[in-house]
């Protein structure tokens, strides 16, 4: 019948052909267009409102994953191709850069217990290997630095804490925080750069108190952290970047949202099959 229709033959003898009138035929194939415009415009709707809820973070991929979830049947080309007629756009270049790590030290240096060599390396079950780091915020002409404590067996945020200076106490408040979601009797490694932070005796004690392994990346080899050096690069793109605040006060609500409401909660990550920390940690339970 399609190649019919798009072939050369006059309407009114196809018309004539299959006994029907030309206006229903010119009836049906208007209300035929109607109803592919309706249909895209729901769609530009679904695909607007996501990208809003993500703070204008998502882009092709990850929209198309959650169309799919609300059982939209779309190509990920076709979101790509609708996306770019609204003009959102997700990418958000780099500002600025400032160095937290100071290995120049003559502290200890714990071993190191864990190694990325590929995704099968990652640990398989929640709460056994964590990951630290710092970075910083940038407010007004000051910096304000975020320490954080991520589960890498969902890339979840499980502790984090924000201050004014580099000290110890914000690298410990930090893995406090995560110790107590994680469970004070979990068997834990926790992973680090050799910052001083992460070498000092007040973190050295804090570790043995709480009976955590501790274990650093070799000196020139990042990768182990990189998990959590991704995240930072996702917080600051996705969220710090895009929001105005003035205070320190707005500044801590906007990490506070990022990732108690926002990542662990709802964002939806490639490696974890486009779920978020939490939900893939929740299915992965009883799997």
């Amino acid at each position: 019948m399609i190649k019919i229709l798009n072939s050369k033959i006059p309407i009114r003898f196809l018309c004539r052909y299959f006994s029907v009138s030309p206006s229903s035929y010119y009836f049906w194939k208007n209300n035929l267009k109607l109803k592919k415009i309706e249909i895209k415009e729901k769609i530009l709707t679904h695909i607007k409102a996501i990208f809003k809820e993500s703070k204008q973070t998502y882009g092709s991929p990850r929209i198309h994953q959650e169309l799919i979830s609300q059982g939209i049947s779309i190509s990920e080309n076709t979101v790509a191709k609708y996306m770019s007629e609204m003009k959102l756009n997700a990418r958000l270049k780099k500002k600025y850069r400032v160095q937290t790590t100071d290995s120049n030290h003559h502290d200890p240096i714990a071993p190191r217990l864990f190694k990325v060599e590929s995704e099968h390396s990652l640990p398989m079950a929640a709460g056994k290997v964590l990951a630290g780091d710092i970075t910083y915020l940038k407010l007004g002409s000051r910096f304000i630095y975020l320490a954080i404590v991520m589960d890498l067996y969902n890339r979840e945020v499980v502790g984090w804490s924000m201050g004014e200076s580099l000290e110890t106490g914000l690298v410990l408040r930090a893995l406090d925080s995560a110790m107590r979601k994680v469970g004070p009797d979990a068997e834990v490694i926790f992973h680090s750069d050799r910052g001083s932070q992460y070498a000092s005796e007040a973190y050295r004690n804090f570790l043995k108190n709480k009976n955590i392994k501790p274990s650093m990346s070799r000196r020139g080899n990042c990768y182990d952290n990189a998990y959590v050096e991704s995240w930072f690069a996702s917080l600051k793109k996705e969220w710090i970047y895009r929001s105005n605040y003035s205070t320190e006060r707005e500044l801590k609500s906007l990490v506070f949202e990022y990732i108690e409401i926002w990542y662990n909660k709802k964002r939806s990550h490639s490696s974890l099959g486009y779920l978020s920390p939490e939900k893939y940690k929740l299915l992965t339970k009883f799997a």
